[in-house]
């Protein structure tokens, strides 16, 4: 695959991280929790964030070693294989905790263009 079709993959991670970042920065821990709407959205951003990242070629997961593949990827097919038993607290961790770290590098490296084309 092409570089290019990279960059459309890693934008999306961005863009999805974007959201759900903004989602968690706007709420209480038991705000999330009571809402099943918020709960649902934020599953969905989740799960979008592994797909795009499963498309991901092996070249650009060698160069950009320090994005979790495997747990990202990992988390989108837990929620789509084991949906029943999604973790509403695992959801909301992985969101506060692991996010913003995967958003800062996402950022870092993708270019500007790209970006752009993602607002």
């Amino acid at each position: 695959m092409n570089k290019k079709n990279q960059w459309v993959y890693l934008t999306h991670m961005w863009a999805m991280c974007k959201k759900a970042l903004e989602i968690v920065n706007s709420l209480e821990k038991n705000e999330f929790l009571q809402n099943e709407i918020l709960q649902l959205a934020l599953t969905r951003l989740i799960e979008v964030i592994g797909e795009a990242a499963s498309h991901v070629d092996e070249l650009t997961r060698f160069e950009q070693e320090a994005i979790p593949w495997n747990e990202i990827i990992g988390m989108r097919h837990r929620i789509v294989h084991d949906y029943l038993n999604v973790d509403e607290q695992i959801i909301w961790q992985v969101a506060h905790e692991d996010l913003p770290g995967l958003y800062i590098i996402l950022d870092q490296i993708i270019p500007n263009e790209y970006k752009r084309e993602a607002e």
